[in-house]
């Protein structure tokens, strides 16, 4: 049966498309989160959605399960692959199919970055959702997590920017759904579809809402001496009915990793860093640009720097992009995580962070998107030391239930994928559960579409009809049957 599979792979994308070797499946083993891998039986690159459908077919016939992944830069562990299942790399299709600045839309393939799709329509207009990793990160990605990003306290997440799909269903069926409007009517599907993970299928076309570029953006990054006031800063300015078109954090661990890694003068021992961006008509963002200076005077800001021109602005943002990455430079390993509280409980927040950051002897650096309080807690860590590795999990969790307990979330643009399903449970009731499976099901009633994510307990759709017969799943032991 295997390689009776393979075999029907490689007639449908070509043999150099089709990943066997050991050494080079592992390029594969995991995405963005490390602390999990898994080595598939293949990996198959199609290049059209035809080559898709074909692929997904096949597996659904040898009942095979999958895992679809964009550019791997996911940190939810969502596009972990299953052991001898296959998994489909949809980064060859880069193609931006149709650009549609009068209906304000763009029509592209899964495979094409998040960056080349405001490229494609600038200097007129952009697309607002934009992630750290934005320069590599795919939008088929983008649509499978709801991804987020700096800008998404004003205009929004990846889901108020879809507007139509094309999907291959996990039984190969290709359908569509939405189109270039806004609300075609019926049901929802493409809500459903947006944010679930590679679960409900695989999109192949991918129809965006792209927006004009705003007259005038102002930018600032204000210091502070304490976290606090930075958090009050960001409640004082949404209070006064400022929307900035982003608002962001960093505590001073993340400070000192990205000053070090980028120079753009941000001042080490600063304990906070606010950056404060406005954008929209000449006018406004002059008044209210005034107004939030003031703003980060009245709390004690111990200096403001204003970005004089475009160059300026682009330091300011690279210190706060190159957060994660710069880690690095602090510390051997780290554990990113990913919540969402109140924006007025920021201080409490924070202040059991720490308190968990000394009951677990590990230190934690704080990025923030403020405005909707989504907070990115990285725990770091050595992994050579004995120990180091399941604490920094064990801290990771922890903070997750502090943001629940404030009455938040447990993501609020990585995805739940595998790493953070068994939490579920401390935000949804079993009944909750069961109607997402139930909604899993219809799409994916044989399984196969990224199991062993997002559900804490990953389960069947059902009793075949006839002679029991056991699924793969309940062979591999990643799910049971109910």
């Amino acid at each position: 049966m295997a390689h009776a599979l393979i075999d029907e792979l490689r007639a449908a994308c070509g043999d150099e498309h089709v990943v066997t070797h050991p050494h080079r499946l592992r390029t594969y083993e995991s995405d963005g989160l490390l602390q999990y891998k898994v080595t598939p039986r293949a990996v198959v690159l199609p290049g059209t959605a035809e080559e898709v459908q074909a692929v997904i077919r096949a597996c659904h016939r040898a009942e095979v399960p999958w895992v679809a992944r964009g550019s791997g830069t996911g940190l939810s562990g969502g596009a972990l692959p299953v052991e001898e299942g296959i998994l489909i790399s949809l980064s060859r299709m880069r193609r931006v199919l149709e650009v549609d600045l009068p209906n304000q839309r763009i029509v592209v393939e899964p495979g094409v970055t998040n960056l080349e799709v405001s490229g494609a329509v600038g200097p007129t207009h952009f697309y607002p959702p934009d992630p750290s990793s934005q320069i590599v990160c795919s939008i088929g990605g983008n649509v499978a997590e709801n991804s987020g990003g700096a800008h998404c306290f004003k205009y929004g997440f990846t889901t108020n920017y879809v507007t139509g799909l094309e999907v291959v269903l996990p039984d190969g069926e290709m359908i569509a759904i939405g189109g270039k409007e806004v609300d075609r009517p019926g049901y929802d599907l493409l809500a459903a579809f947006v944010g679930s993970e590679g679960t409900l299928g695989v999109a192949t076309k991918i129809t965006l809402r792209v927006i004009p570029v705003p007259q005038s953006v102002r930018t600032l990054v204000a210091f502070f001496d304490h976290t606090s006031n930075a958090g009050q800063t960001v409640s004082d300015i949404v209070a006064a009915g400022i929307v900035p078109g982003a608002i962001e954090m960093m505590d001073q661990l993340a400070i000192e990793a990205a000053e070090g890694a980028t120079g753009a003068g941000y001042p080490p021992d600063a304990a906070a860093a606010l950056v404060v961006e406005l954008d929209g008509s000449e006018a406004e963002c002059e008044h209210r640009f005034e107004e939030v200076k003031a703003l980060c005077d009245r709390n004690g800001a111990t200096g403001i720097r204003v970005a004089q021109d475009e160059a300026e602005r682009q330091l300011i943002w690279k210190a706060r992009k190159a957060a994660f990455a710069a880690m690095g430079r602090i510390a051997t390993d780290y554990y990113v995580q990913d919540g969402v509280i109140p924006r007025t409980r920021l201080p409490e927040v924070l202040a059991r962070i720490d308190e968990l950051s000394r009951e677990y002897g590990l230190r934690v650096a704080n990025v923030f998107h403020a405005g909707d309080g989504n907070l990115h807690p990285l725990v770091l860590y050595d992994s050579h030391v004995e120990g180091e590795a399941e604490r920094a999990e064990e801290l990771s969790g922890a903070i997750l239930g502090v943001c629940v307990d404030a009455g938040g979330s447990i993501t609020g643009e990585h995805g739940v994928g595998f790493d953070k399903k068994r939490y579920m449970p401390r935000m949804f009731e079993d009944p909750d559960l069961e109607t997402f499976q139930r909604l899993r099901c219809a799409f994916d009633p044989g399984g196969l579409a990224n199991p062993g994510k997002v559900m804490p307990t990953p389960r069947l759709c059902g009793e075949v009809p006839g002679p029991y017969r056991a699924h793969p799943l309940e062979r591999a032991g990643i799910a049971e049957r109910f």
